[in-house]
């Protein structure tokens, strides 16, 4: 975990996993890097959202892979996922909801988070039916906001097609991500 600048309760603290992905951010914003994961994205959100000030807006920026055609640039998610957690097995164990979806805004992209880099044909294939998008920490980002009563965004800039590949992929895009995420949130914070 990293955080550069000081979280203040007038301003976003920006949330990325990777300095690859916050490459062109200014030092405008506080930056917190998590690494990569879900573990430790919840780890070093609620760590930082326990401490001092809470920032009006916990905005979680980063790269997923596209689970259907067509999908590419920037989106905003509407509807984030555990696509590693068997929620409806563990309902039935215990009685109890565990990892359910979480609604973060009217939008209508749905992200699947998961500890699993997607790069097989057959995992983002079954992942599709259920999401548009993948990546590893938009939930826990978004889930350790709202235990900490801070509202939470989450925006993706599209780095590959998930499945065979992807890892290639991903490495040959993440600077033109970085750049893309940059300027949406010059655009959107002027």
């Amino acid at each position: 975990m990293t955080l550069r600048g000081e979280i203040r309760s007038d301003a976003p603290l920006l949330v990325l996993a990777v300095q690859e992905e916050a490459a062109h951010l200014g030092g405008d914003l506080p930056v917190l890097l998590t690494g990569m994961g879900k573990v430790n994205a919840a780890t070093a959100v609620a760590a930082a959202l326990a401490t001092g000030p809470k920032p009006s807006l916990v905005l979680n920026l980063g790269t997923a892979g596209a689970l259907r055609p067509g999908w590419a640039g920037v989106h905003e998610i509407g509807t984030v996922l555990q696509h590693d957690l068997d929620t409806e097995l563990l309902r039935t164990l215990t009685g109890q909801i565990y990892g359910a979806p979480l609604t973060l805004g009217t939008r209508t992209a749905v992200l699947a988070t998961g500890d699993t880099f997607v790069a097989e044909e057959a995992a983002r294939a079954r992942l599709a039916r259920q999401a548009d998008l993948v990546d590893m920490e938009g939930y826990a980002v978004a889930w350790a906001a709202a235990r900490a009563g801070v509202p939470c965004r989450l925006v993706k800039r599209v780095s590959d097609e998930a499945g065979e590949g992807a890892d290639r992929a991903w490495r040959d895009a993440v600077d033109d991500c970085a750049r893309d995420l940059a300027d949406w949130v010059r655009r959107e914070f002027a």
